[in-house]
């Protein structure tokens, strides 16, 4: 496992972060296994949410840390003010509200890393960081930042933090694949991918900003079991925000390149578009889904798996050469 560090937090961050939305309490017992498997492959950080699984995902973070007794080692990564279908939900009473009913969940009196799950850049952002220091100097978190934020929206609220000596966003947390997000698959689901997103890379590049990225295998496109010719066969297989963000012609060529490059290295389609994602000169964590303890070590091949300049450009139609 590799590990970084994140201002605010002490404790050491892998550089693979395993998803929870797939817990629940229905199937405790294979959720703990998967905790554990995680836990065992080196992995000390875990994203949640607090609309994730109706609470379900960081209620059984809770009681998994409980049961192990590893509060302090393992970095919880939660989420909340994320909208509903009435309303924008990124306030201060909002924030405060989602963060209350997560701690309790998590059995936990802080998070870690605490993210705005989306933005509403119609609210001024001054309000914003003083609600999340107020909870920073509370304890109640060790750091913050924006998940669907844009970096200018990230970079306005750090000025107005340090106009306010106040503690900035620590991190972002944006859509990034190799495949690029043609059309968002939930409201306001922002992406670093694609050509069209090279601006929004070199301003995180330059302010050397730790990235915890999800969707690195574009929510299945990278999975496996799609190639050109049978990506209608199997559209239905698939939660259709995917084949509505990521069936486009260019994606396809970098898909039928990724299926070349794994059978060339011997490695899988997901391993190699994981690669891609930790192969980036970017500071990045990337989240990732593993259900079992074989994607668990698939995923740790592909942390280990380094791709060439040569191969990032031709596998991103940017070279012809490899």
């Amino acid at each position: 496992m590799k590990y970084s560090s994140v201002t605010g937090i002490e404790k050491k961050i892998s550089r693979l972060v395993q998803g929870c939305i797939m817990l629940t309490r229905q199937k405790q017992e294979e959720g703990f296994a998967l905790l554990d498997a995680a836990r065992a492959a080196g992995i000390t950080a875990y994203d949640t949410g607090h609309i994730y699984g109706g609470g379900d995902c960081d209620r059984m973070l809770g009681l998994w840390m409980e049961a192990r007794g590893n509060r302090d080692e393992a970095v919880i990564i939660g989420k909340g003010a994320h909208l509903n279908q009435d309303r924008n939900r990124v306030t201060p009473y909002d924030i405060a509200s989602d963060m209350a009913d997560s701690l309790v969940r998590l059995r936990s009196d802080y998070i870690d890393l605490y993210l705005l799950h989306r933005d509403d850049p119609s609210v001024p952002v001054g309000p914003i960081v003083d609600a999340l220091n107020e909870h920073h100097a509370a304890g109640r978190i060790h750091a913050f930042g924006g998940s669907n934020w844009t970096p200018e929206r990230i970079a306005e609220a750090n000025e107005y933090a340090h106009k306010h000596n106040l503690v900035p966003f620590a991190v972002s947390s944006p859509n990034f694949s190799l495949a690029e997000q043609f059309e968002e698959p939930w409201t306001d689901c922002l992406s670093i991918s694609g050509p069209a997103q090279e601006d929004a890379r070199q301003a995180y590049a330059a302010m050397d900003m730790p990235l915890f990225t999800w969707s690195s295998v574009a929510r299945g496109f990278f999975s496996g079991k799609i190639t050109s010719a049978n990506a209608e066969e199997v559209r239905d297989q698939f939660d259709g925000s995917m084949p509505k963000s990521y069936y486009h012609e260019d994606n396809f060529k970098r898909l039928d390149r990724a299926w070349a490059l794994a059978e060339e290295k011997g490695l899988s389609v997901p391993q190699i578009a994981l690669a891609y994602v930790l192969s980036y000169p970017l500071n990045i964590h990337a989240l990732v889904g593993s259900a079992n303890a074989d994607e668990v070590a698939s995923n740790e091949q592909a942390l280990a798996t380094r791709l060439s300049d040569a191969e990032m450009a031709w596998l991103d139609l940017r070279s012809e050469e490899r």
